[in-house]
């Protein structure tokens, strides 16, 4: 009896580090997909590195209050899957959101975005919001708008002088 209860404890142990330590976490209810479609979309995230998985609610609960997000215990209801991501923040959240597009059966109920509590609708905002490639392209351009409006400047007053010269 012991060893169930030493299981358990690591298991809770295990769900509470993965709180913790993933910069976004999104809780779903995948009650009527079938297993082609959980298939597809447990794929979908791994090659994003995302890990998604099923706990019993009451684990999850547990490891929710473990890491102080006592507030999350009200989406662990019914059929519940986490998905984790520690490296990318927006991809969990982007990809179930576009699963869910495709598939109705998929609900998104809530998450916790570096370590804060996240509401359904900021979920859905962070999952509009560009990956981190698209980010630093947008980055780059700012930086280099500047440059190029200057280089256009120099090149229309080059035109100018020259036509004015010819």
């Amino acid at each position: 009896m012991s060893s169930v209860i030493e299981k358990k404890k690591q298991l809770v142990e295990e769900i509470t580090d993965k709180f913790l330590n993933s910069q976004t976490t999104v809780v779903v209810d995948y009650r009527g997909l079938d297993v082609s479609e959980v298939t597809e979309l447990r794929k979908t995230l791994r090659e994003a590195g995302v890990e998604f998985k099923v706990y019993k609610n009451t684990m999850a609960r547990r490891a929710a209050e473990a890491a102080e997000l006592n507030e999350l215990n009200e989406t662990l209801v019914g059929p519940t899957a986490i998905a984790f991501s520690n490296a990318d923040a927006v991809a969990p959240a982007k990809i179930l959101k576009k699963f869910s597009k495709d598939h109705e059966a998929l609900e998104i109920k809530g998450g916790v975005i570096e370590g804060k509590i996240a509401t359904l609708e900021q979920i859905k905002e962070l999952a509009d919001l560009p990956n981190y490639e698209g980010m630093v392209s947008m980055l780059l351009s700012v930086l280099q708008a500047p440059i190029r409006n200057f280089a256009y400047a120099a090149k229309a007053v080059g035109e100018q002088k020259e036509e004015q010269g010819a």
